[in-house]
């Protein structure tokens, strides 16, 4: 059969131009989707991310401040960090080894790890795989830096400390919950986490059969409303001060815990509070011990010893009982109950005034006071010193201590509270009822949040609450007195501040064991405030089971130390 070139060509043709055709508008497609809607689509690509910056709240900051001028710094905020990862398809099946080993030597990684990340990039069908999270902008920035194709950023915001182990009791941190959660945990990151945590958004829209969001048919959705700032009344000098000189006792002490509380008595504002051993927040997880978490100051209650007997004194001030020049006989020893109770060093003082009681600190000449007062009113001065209760400070993890063998039968029990044993305190419910002295017997509310600001910019400050007028005005000056004396004539000598009126109390507890109490191991606390006749700060200094026998050679001259800075700090002029 003969065919005609006309018939051959016309089939040929139509399949040419059909697929010419379709070519073009491939290639124009291409051209809208590359270049013309370039922006659209790229956007578009990152839409997911974005989505999550608006369904999920910004963690709200928190500040330190100095107290003098009212400047603000960041103690707590979010930061962004980068997620790496690889898209190992890009990467060439020679030249994995060596980008492994660049990468990981820029990110720290050892032998078995870098291994590990090599063969993740020879998975060449793999459209993703981690490599590391959490890594900074200069970090980030050498791995740019290599210009290596398929390595690729996420950035993502990480709860960040800037001042690191600073507070860090104060602060708690921010970290899993066990379910793969993050909350906040202990300290102000746990009591404010409904506040810090801010208010979660949603999103509504019609779906596709693979699940994702069709986004022509429509969307609705409420954009996340970001978490509460705070402000703290923690001053940023005071409690690097305070802390670093604590640290430096503890050392020396060889103590196994250390704790301060310093407090404004005039506003109940805490100005510093440390407790050792401490951690750093970024890093919350790299502790030797999760009792590292727990805020001492407010935490572990223990007995306090003699820095507890101005609170016995006072009461007895209060209602009249004694007055500074009263004078008392010292027995040397008590029988009471079947126990013997024995000053320190089993001393005998002699004929003493109350003052000398507390510049000597006499055991007997204690319980001769609780006896004047009676049980029953010994306790109710001790409620409304605030022992027994918490005081009610925005941190998580307060204990409010014990002071129930006042409840018990027998004078043996008032007898030893009388003198800070058997019962067990808190050094923040030491400092509050120091502050109550030193405050003309009016005891204030602790706080450690001055604000709460809201996103809005409404911002709600901590009101002044007078929470009992404990003693009299006359009382409290008496025993601010009388606390004068135990520093410059007592046995708180080190305490003292030159140039300055200081008062308080050195308290050398021993330490309840099975059986009785622990010869060999005692905890030392020394509580006081400065200038004595216009106090700008409470102080509580606590050491737990110092290698040195007396609280006056450990915690007192600490105090010192942290009070001359004070004093030198807020400009008090010398002579008050």
């Amino acid at each position: 059969m003969i065919y005609k070139k006309d018939s051959i060509d016309t089939p040929v043709r139509v399949v040419s131009i059909f697929f010419l055709g379709l070519a073009i508008v491939i290639i124009g497609r291409l051209f809208v989707l590359q270049i013309l809607q370039h922006d659209y689509y790229s956007t578009f690509a990152l839409s997911t991310h974005e989505i999550y910056k608006k369904l999920n709240p910004k963690r709200g900051t928190i500040y330190f401040q100095d107290t003098r001028t009212k400047e603000e710094y960041h103690a707590v905020s979010m930061r962004e960090y980068y997620t790496v990862y690889a898209v190992p398809k890009e990467i060439k099946k020679d030249e994995a080894k060596e980008y492994a080993e660049k990468i990981s030597e820029i990110l720290g990684f050892d032998e078995d790890v870098k291994e590990i990340l090599e063969n993740k990039f020879l998975k060449i069908d793999d459209p993703y795989e981690p490599v590391a999270k959490k890594v900074s902008e200069e970090v980030k920035q050498k791995i740019v830096d290599l210009n290596i194709k398929g390595i690729y950023f996420l950035g993502v915001d990480h709860r960040y400390y800037p001042e690191k182990n600073l507070a860090s009791s104060v602060l708690g941190f921010y970290g899993s919950d066990g379910e793969g959660r993050l909350t906040g945990k202990y300290g102000l990151e746990g009591y404010f986490e409904k506040e810090l945590s801010g208010q979660t958004g949603f999103l509504m829209g019609e779906k596709t059969a693979k699940g994702s969001l069709i986004t022509l048919a429509g969307i609705n959705s409420v954009e996340a409303e970001d978490g509460k700032d705070l402000l703290l009344t923690i001053d940023r000098t005071l409690q690097f001060k305070a802390c670093q000189r604590l640290q430096e006792g503890m050392e020396t002490f060889k103590a196994q815990s250390a704790s301060l509380v310093m407090i404004n008595p005039k506003t109940g504002a805490v100005l510093a509070m440390c407790s050792l051993p401490d951690f750093d927040p970024n890093n919350y997880s790299k502790v030797d011990n999760i009792r590292n978490y727990n805020n001492n100051g407010i935490f572990t209650p223990y007995e306090p010893g003699s820095v507890f007997k101005p609170v016995t004194m006072a009461a007895a001030l209060d209602l009249e009982l004694i007055e500074p020049h009263t004078f008392f006989e010292d027995p040397c020893d008590r029988y009471i109950g079947g126990f013997t109770i024995h000053n320190a060093q089993e001393k005998c003082y002699g004929a003493q005034t109350m003052t000398g009681v507390l510049e000597n600190s006499i055991n007997t000449g204690m319980i001769w006071v609780e006896e004047k007062l009676g049980i029953k009113e010994f306790s109710r001065y001790v409620e409304k010193f605030g022992f027994g209760k918490k005081t009610g400070i925005r941190l998580n993890t307060e204990n409010a201590g014990d002071i129930s063998s006042l409840d018990k039968k027998g004078p043996i029990y008032g007898a030893v509270a009388s003198f800070g044993q058997g019962i067990t305190a808190t050094p923040l419910q030491l400092a509050v009822a120091y502050s109550a002295i030193a405050n003309n017997g009016k005891m204030l509310k602790p706080h450690v949040v001055e604000e709460i600001r809201h996103p809005n910019g409404k911002v709600e400050k901590t009101e002044i609450k007078v929470v009992d007028n404990v003693i009299s005005s006359r009382a409290s000056k008496l025993i601010s007195g009388m606390l004068v004396s135990v520093v410059d004539s007592g046995q708180a000598g080190r305490a003292g501040v030159s140039g300055y009126y200081v008062a308080g109390k050195t308290g050398t507890a021993q330490i309840s064991g099975k059986g009785g109490y622990v010869e060999e191991e005692t905890n030392h606390t020394f509580a006081g405030f400065a200038p004595a006749d216009n106090p700008k700060f409470v102080l509580v200094v606590k050491y737990g089971k110092p290698q040195r026998r007396w609280s006056s050679t450990t915690a007192a001259p600490i105090f010192s130390d942290i009070a001359k800075f004070t004093l030198q700090y807020y400009g008090i002029p010398e002579g008050r």
